[in-house]
């Protein structure tokens, strides 16, 4: 067969030695077996793994195989293939289950919120959560400080309380500045954030860092003033402090909700939590109970009776025992399952903290947990997945930096330069904070994450890491262990002395960061006088060259009474039986078409090639 390996090379295998024209698109997930990729395209598995042999690749049917060699051997095959994670094919499959069901009103309900609670150390975060669980959580901890993120779910039992019998899941983040990063991914996974501020301290460095975590997260807030019943207490100099920081209270016009409570005397309590419910409703929080079940990696710990013990909220559908799963990088069984208050159980519901044992390895915090029916299939996924982390431990960090902004926010889709303003001096940070917030384009927006005076932090840099954010440091540097915090964790750092150097750097950031703008080039244009289909070759159209010239690498379209009916690529030019590089005007040729066989008598073939400018910023 022409153009195909011969059948005794490959032990009957018939593999295409030019890539086929694509036909196609194919949907694959990640980490996907030279098995099922066969199956996916319509092929044998030993044409495939020819295929993969032509190209130095040695494989067996069931062995992984790495995104970027699916895509070309695909294309090989006439196929385009995408590459989905697991869990974006378990999404879709849920949503094909919920759209081909009858009654979809009735398998959605509307969930408990989630809700995080963050403020300065000592401002009393804990102590709140305690008065609203009545437990004792802060006398058992060092120094009376959180030190791990704790999940509850709290009832509302007040019998006159508007919110009655309904639920909230709190988490507890730690209040030191040792655990930014905790309480970054806390933000990740909330639906509400509660920033705790006390009436007798005021608004404090690690109040400000909560709020641009919160913001950052996209998430609303709620402000509770707490300790309002100490005889120093000043609320509504808090109200002034947040309304300066951008957070103006409702009964100040603002939009912001903010409760006076009081831990100790358990004061305005059922209002914070009837503000957390209509703030809930505010944002329409509904889940599916009946589908499998998938939510967040809190944290883990290796237990020594126990082994690897995960706390784990789920977000979505229900969790039972016995259920195997797939968490990051590695998965497991449920064997048992806990409640936050110790309490054994045998399934979980949407929004539910849950301690579970079962797993193979260590997940990470922040990881998605998702169950799965083939357990096979999740060993195989999560092998392949410790692999890629392997190799990306190896690989260069792919964090942003102002030099390859351009390829990774390609790759993001993501219009937006987040960045961490520290300075010598407040002046000079809120000249560079309103500098650059003027830089923003319709293109491309700055977004200045958190500002501060000082030294560069370890807090900085884990805010940075959490956010995918570039610190910007103007007269001032990063302290010892800031700087090998950030070498570790990948973040960039900028230091400067001059705003002119500074603002022109983030503007050539920012040209870098525009997608390219592509224009059409016009070479040439072609009638064709005939069409030959000609057995195991295809549809040829005869042409004469009426314009310009028709080179073999062009881009082509198809034009029938003024309208197009083909873009595309030529398979060949041939000039009388021979191949043809170009064929200029005046001349006559043979043009096949990539993945077109309805060329009619009579259509015009427009040649061009598209060409890459670079972008110009428009400024609003």
């Amino acid at each position: 067969m022409k153009g195909f390996a011969p059948p005794s090379r490959f032990g009957g295998a018939q593999v295409p030695q030019e890539p086929l024209p694509i036909t196609r698109t194919i949907t694959v997930t990640e980490g996907i077996s030279v098995k099922d990729l066969a199956e996916k395209l319509g092929v044998r598995g030993k044409d495939l793994i020819a295929s993969l042999l032509m190209r130095g690749v040695l494989v067996t049917v069931n062995q992984s195989l790495d995104a970027e060699l699916v895509k070309d051997v695909a294309r090989q095959f006439g196929a385009d293939a995408t590459i989905i994670s697991f869990e974006d094919e378990m999404a879709n499959e849920a949503l094909e289950t919920l759209l081909g069901t009858e009654h979809v009103g009735e398998i959605e309900v509307t969930r408990s919120p989630v809700v995080t609670v963050m403020g300065h150390v000592d401002h009393g975060k804990t102590s709140l959560l305690d008065a609203i669980r009545e437990t004792d959580v802060a006398a058992g901890e060092a120094g009376g400080i959180t030190q791990h993120i704790g999940a509850y779910k709290v009832r509302i039992t007040k019998q006159d309380s508007p919110a009655f019998g309904r639920e909230i899941v709190f988490l507890d983040t730690p209040g030191h500045e040792a655990f930014t990063r905790m309480r970054a991914r806390g933000a990740k996974v909330t639906d509400i954030v509660v920033i705790v501020v006390a009436a007798d301290d005021g608004v404090m460095p690690q109040t400000l860092e909560a709020i641009d975590h919160a913001k950052a997260a996209n998430v609303p807030m709620i402000v509770a003033v707490n300790k309002i019943d100490k005889p120093d207490a000043q609320p509504d100099r808090v109200k002034q402090q947040l309304g300066d920081r951008g957070l103006v209270p409702e009964a100040w016009g603002g939009s912001t909700v903010f409760v006076d409570v009081s831990a100790k005397k358990r004061l305005n309590l059922d209002l914070l939590l009837e503000m957390i419910c209509l703030t809930a409703d505010l944002g329409d929080l509904k889940a599916t109970p009946d589908r499998s079940g998938l939510g967040t990696v809190l944290e883990a710990k290796l237990d020594r009776g126990r082994g690897v013990v995960a706390s784990v909220l789920v977000q979505n559908g229900t969790l039972r025992n016995s259920d195997s799963f797939i968490v990051g990088n590695t998965f497991g069984k449920v064997r048992a399952m806990f409640d936050d208050r110790g309490r054994s159980i045998d399934e979980a519901g949407p929004s539910t903290p849950v301690e579970i044992l079962g797993l193979e390895g260590m997940p990470d915090a922040g990881d998605n947990f998702l169950v799965v029916a083939d357990r096979d299939k999740a060993k195989g996924i999560a092998q392949y997945r410790k692999m890629k982390e392997r190799e990306s431990q190896l690989a260069k960090s792919s964090r942003v930096s102002l030099e390859g902004l351009a390829e990774q926010i390609k790759q993001a889709g993501v219009k937006d330069l987040p960045l961490i303003l520290k300075g010598d001096v407040q002046g000079s940070v809120q000249v560079l904070s309103d500098s650059l917030s003027k830089m923003s384009t319709e293109k491309v927006r700055i977004k200045i994450l958190h500002t501060g005076v000082g030294a560069i932090t370890e807090s900085d840099i884990l805010l940075a890491s959490a956010s995918n954010a570039i610190v910007i440091g103007f007269n001032v540097r990063p302290e010892r262990k800031a700087a090998d915090l950030a070498e570790q964790e990948g973040v960039e750092i900028r230091l400067h002395s001059i705003i002119y150097e500074l603002q022109d750097e983030i503007t050539k950031a920012m040209l870098g960061l525009l997608d390219p703008v592509f224009k059409e080039s016009y070479q040439g244009r072609a009638l064709v006088q005939e069409v030959f289909r000609i057995p195991k070759v295809g549809t040829i159209a005869g042409c004469r060259v009426t314009d310009g010239s028709i080179r073999r690498d062009a881009e082509v379209r198809v034009m029938r009474g003024g309208e197009q009916v083909f873009k595309g690529k030529l398979a060949s030019l041939k000039r009388f039986k021979d191949d043809a590089r170009e064929v200029t005007n005046g001349m006559e040729c043979g043009m096949g078409f990539a993945g077109f066989s309805d060329v009619q008598q009579g259509d015009q073939i427009e040649a061009f090639v598209t060409e890459k400018v670079a972008a110009e910023l428009t400024a609003r």
